[in-house]
């Protein structure tokens, strides 16, 4: 294992959740702190609340990854009388740096409205609000016949070749490579001076263009050649849809009985319902966060009930009137990023080789308290 710095973190974090899928005007990124130095260890929150950084900074952390961005509005003043002053202070004192993930987190394969269908056992799920498409690109890439298979198997594994649930997926075709070696290289194949013509393969394969420098990566590290000759083309291909919330199934159960799981399943002590107990539920909409303005969405395609936090008074009137029940969780139902962030970031830098431990903050930040 070797140390790492904050810039590799951050660049494993973002072939997960790029900042591209965020929802414009955003704040996303580095907010507070540097990347150039070393990390060894990273606190994963949901909020970057004081007692928050007090657990950061008796950890020794080098860097927090926030769910909930801790600049959100333009700073007018940083007072250390207050406790929004005193908390960058403390920050910038112990040299720790913040980054936030937001609506890029919700968007992402694997990211919070995922966890959240996940830990609701919803099955067939899709993108409730599409925001996303993702840009594909192609690669194509000449080695010698004997390597070709293990360089096919390297890049799919760095992601390249996924294609719906397929995933590896490549097109190989055999000829003819010629060069001439010259004075100062150190062929693999052939002689300096000498015409050298060999069997290869020319191997083809798409992906997603956030993953392009390590797909490159992955492609240097794994063939033989000196020079490696390679093309990459940008595709007009439609790529994989991406977006805000999910919307799946469950076996079916009333709504009191399933505004029941909720509260099992997200670790609530309470939520708020819109609509009649008795009605049937088996298709689920959960959108992470305020999701006010979907609710359409889920009705438009087909929820029985719709899962999201910070439902306004009118809002639920709406909703009511056009038939939709509604489940109110809360906002905080989002700290289930926290040890899903863990999880991903942990099996990244071990496949990564790289020595850093991530830990997932465990100070409540939710204000409510039901009564």
């Amino acid at each position: 294992m070797k140390n790492a710095n904050g810039y590799e973190v951050i660049e494993l974090f973002e072939q997960f959740s790029p900042k591209a899928y965020a929802m414009e005007g955003d704040k996303v990124g580095l907010q507070i702190g540097r990347l150039n130095k070393p990390i060894s260890k990273v606190l994963v929150a949901l909020d970057v609340l004081e007692e928050v950084v007090d657990e950061a900074i008796a950890a020794n952390a080098e860097l927090i990854i926030a769910h909930h961005p801790i600049i959100f509005r333009p700073l007018q003043k940083i007072t250390t009388e207050q406790t929004s002053g005193r908390i960058i202070e403390k920050l910038i004192k112990h040299d720790i740096a913040v980054y936030a993930a937001h609506t890029n987190l919700d968007v992402a394969k694997g990211g919070v409205n995922d966890l959240l269908a996940d830990a609701l056992g919803l099955t067939n799920t899709e993108v409730l609000v599409p925001t996303y498409e993702v840009k594909l690109k192609k690669l194509a890439v000449y080695v010698p016949e004997e390597n070709a298979e293990a360089l096919k198997q390297a890049l799919g594994n760095a992601g390249a070749g996924a294609i719906g649930n397929y995933s590896h997926c490549t097109f190989s075709t055999n000829g003819t490579g010629q060069f001439l070696p010259g004075e100062n290289t150190n062929p693999h194949i052939g002689t300096h001076g000498k015409l050298e013509s060999v069997n290869e393969t020319r191997v083809e394969t798409i992906f997603p263009a956030h993953l392009e420098k390590k797909i490159l990566s992955a492609l240097f590290k794994n063939h033989p050649y000196e020079e490696v000759a390679y093309d990459i083309y940008p595709l007009d291909n439609r790529g994989e849809t991406l977006g805000l919330g999910r919307i799946g199934y469950i076996d079916e159960m009333s709504l009191e009985e399933f505004a029941m799981h909720v509260k099992q399943a997200l670790g609530v002590t309470g939520v708020r319902v819109v609509g009649n107990l008795k009605d049937r539920i088996k298709k689920v909409a959960v959108l992470g966060g305020d999701g006010n303005k979907y609710f359409r969405s889920a009705k438009f395609k087909g929820a029985d009930v719709y899962v999201t936090g910070d439902m306004y008074y009118h809002v639920a009137h709406d909703a009511m009137m056009e038939g939709l029940n509604i489940i109110d969780p809360g906002h905080h139902i989002e700290m289930i990023m926290k040890q899903g962030v863990v999880n991903v970031l942990t099996k990244m830098c071990q496949d990564k080789g790289l020595n850093v431990s991530f830990i997932a903050s465990k100070p409540n930040t939710d204000p409510f308290q039901f009564m």
